[in-house]
Order: C-alpha cells, then sequence, then structure tokens
C-alpha cells in the first residue's frame, strides 16, 4: 500500500451487472490488501458535503452548561446515560465529542445499557439538529449495509449473509473536535513531537474494535494509516466521499481476508474535526465462523458481550465499565 484506493462505488448501489460484480472486486481487493478506501460515487441521498458537515458540528457551539447535560455518568455523576453521550476533554483524552445510537428503539434486554437512548439538545437549542442527525443515521446504515453485501459477494459468500446480524444494530454516529494540538499540549504538560510543519505526533495509534467504519472529514489534515512497511501513508479528503476502514472483529470474522489496518491522528495547529459511523450489530447477533475455506474457527460469541469488554479499552468511557456492570442477556 502507497496510497489510498478511491473507488467509485456507483454500482455497488445498484442491481447485479458486470460494472456491479467489478466494483465487488475492487472493494474486496482494497479491504484484503490495505484495509481503508474512499467511496466516491455516493448517492445524493448520502448527506455528506461542507453543508452538512457544519450542520452536524453545530453541536460545539453549545454553552458548556448545555454540553454537560449530555455527558456521560462516569463524567457527570447526575446524569444517567452509560454509553451514549458526550465526551469532554480530559487528561487522557484529547478529544471532545458525542456518541449517538439508533434514534429510534432497538432490540435488547431493558436495563442494557448497549441499548439506551441517546441524550440530545433540546430542539430549540440547535433548530434542525435532530432531524440532521436522524436523516444522516439512516443514510449511512444504508450505506454500510450495502456495503457489507458487496464485501459478501466479494468473499464468495450469498450476498444476505450478514444481513441479519445487522438488522436492529446497535450502530454509533459519533462526532468528534481535536482542539489545536500545541495549546493543548502546553495546558496538559505534555511535550510536543513535531513531525512537520504543523503537524504533531500525539501517539493513539490503534485498529478499530467492530467491523466498518465509515468517516466523513472536515478537510484538515491529520489522519494516517499505517502500510505493512510500517511507512504512515495520508488518507486523503475528497469532498462527497467517504473513508472506509475495517474492524479486528470483522478481520477474525473473515479469516483475515479482510483487514484492520492500524491508523493515528496528527496534532495540528489548527483544529481539527471528524465525524465517524461505526457500523454495528444487533447485541444478541451471534458471530460464529464464516464458510471460509482455511478461517481460523472460533467459539461463537454474542455482539454485545463482546463490545462492553472491548469498552474498557476506550479512554473516551474512562473506566465506565468498571463501575457500571451491563444487564446480562437471558
Amino acid at each position: 500500500m502507497t496510497e489510498i484506493p478511491i473507488l467509485d462505488v456507483a454500482a455497488m448501489f445498484g442491481p447485479e451487472s458486470g460494472r456491479r460484480a467489478d466494483t465487488d472486486a475492487a472493494i474486496r481487493g482494497a479491504a484484503g490488501e490495505c484495509g481503508f478506501l474512499v467511496l466516491a460515487g455516493l448517492p445524493d441521498s448520502v448527506p455528506v458535503g461542507v453543508e452538512a458537515r457544519r450542520d452536524l458540528l453545530r453541536l460545539f457551539e453549545l454553552s458548556d452548561e448545555a454540553k454537560r447535560r449530555l455527558w456521560r455518568r462516569a463524567s457527570a455523576p447526575e446524569n444517567p446515560n452509560v454509553y451514549r453521550g458526550y465526551f469532554p476533554l480530559s487528561a487522557g483524552v484529547i478529544k471532545e465529542g458525542i456518541d449517538m445510537g439508533p434514534t429510534g428503539p432497538v432490540p435488547g434486554e431493558p436495563g442494557d445499557a448497549l441499548t439506551e437512548p441517546t441524550p440530545l439538545p433540546e430542539e430549540e437549542a440547535l433548530p434542525g439538529w435532530r432531524e440532521r442527525v436522524r436523516d444522516t443515521f439512516a443514510a449511512l446504515e444504508l450505506v454500510g449495509a450495502t456495503l457489507m453485501r458487496a464485501l459478501a459477494r466479494g468473499l464468495g459468500l450469498p450476498e444476505t449473509t450478514f444481513d441479519a446480524a445487522f438488522d436492529g444494530g446497535i450502530s454509533t454516529f459519533r462526532l468528534i473536535r481535536y482542539p489545536a494540538w500545541p495549546a493543548l499540549a502546553e495546558y496538559y504538560g505534555v511535550p510536543l513531537r513535531p513531525l512537520g510543519p504543523g503537524r504533531y505526533d500525539i501517539g493513539g495509534e490503534h485498529v478499530d474494535s467492530g467491523f466498518v467504519t465509515l468517516l466523513q472529514q472536515d478537510g484538515v489534515e491529520g489522519l494516517q494509516a499505517r502500510a505493512a512497511t510500517g511507512e504512515w501513508i495520508d488518507v486523503p479528503h475528497v469532498e462527497r466521499t467517504l473513508v472506509v476502514n475495517f474492524g479486528k472483529l470483522l478481520e477474525r470474522w473473515t479469516g483475515g481476508r479482510i483487514l484492520a489496518t492500524p491508523h493515528r491522528v496528527l496534532g495540528n495547529d489548527v483544529p481539527r474535526c471528524s465525524i465517524p459511523f461505526f457500523y454495528e450489530p444487533r447485541v444478541d447477533a451471534r458471530i460464529e465462523p464464516l464458510d471460509l475455506e482455511g478461517a481460523e474457527p472460533f467459539e461463537p460469541f454474542a455482539y454485545g458481550d463482546h463490545l462492553w469488554e472491548a469498552m474498557s479499552e476506550f479512554p473516551e468511557f474512562q473506566n465506565a465499565v468498571r463501575f457500571e456492570p451491563r444487564a446480562e442477556s437471558s
């Protein structure tokens, strides 16, 4: 991998055709060779672009008091929400933002934090914002489902292989703001590690834990993927596209045929925002080996159990798992 492939995937949303088969093969190749790609040719119904981002990012214009009402209980003990909600800047979290779940009810046991509703700002505080979130969430779920079907076809599996697991899923829509790094580093007493003009190493190399991430960037550079050679490659920003990367669980589920590639975000001299969407299954979805030759077998498990355990590694939760036991599935 020397650069991130940019693919026109318009045919992915259409009927069976030679062009769609070629698109499936290109997606499968990118997923298996570098674990990153950029989706171009999206339907007009997918609200990406400057205006859509600007509308969503109005959230960060709220007062500190209004934001605190959205904080998770780990940061604001008076709040009831555990899994969904706002995460503020702190010494261990060098960004702020909000994690939002589905806008309607999802299947799950009563009291399960993974299916709790998301605290959202009042309509009068951000007129039209909730509608924008709802419409974007629905559009990105459709992209996620369509992409998973393309991956199934590319792997030689029935295209509906993943459908049932993601029906009623608990996908996460996240808005993130990274402050200008030099001021933040000074505030927390962290030494600056320049990587070039206006770019700083802030650590944070990781792979995503789940399945598929669909990302909107704001045009400020900083996201990089690591090639097999160890070289860091800039992920390009192209308007009206979505960056895609894959998680450890999908890599495991597909026997390593799809790669979870390490990536990082650099600090910048200017603030940077990003808008990832994590396409996720139902909490009770059974993850079990696929019919893929040579894939290493594993003991089947429920997605919710995996996610709850993985949460302990997310700095945004600030030890929430330790203090908040999850309601067990019956």
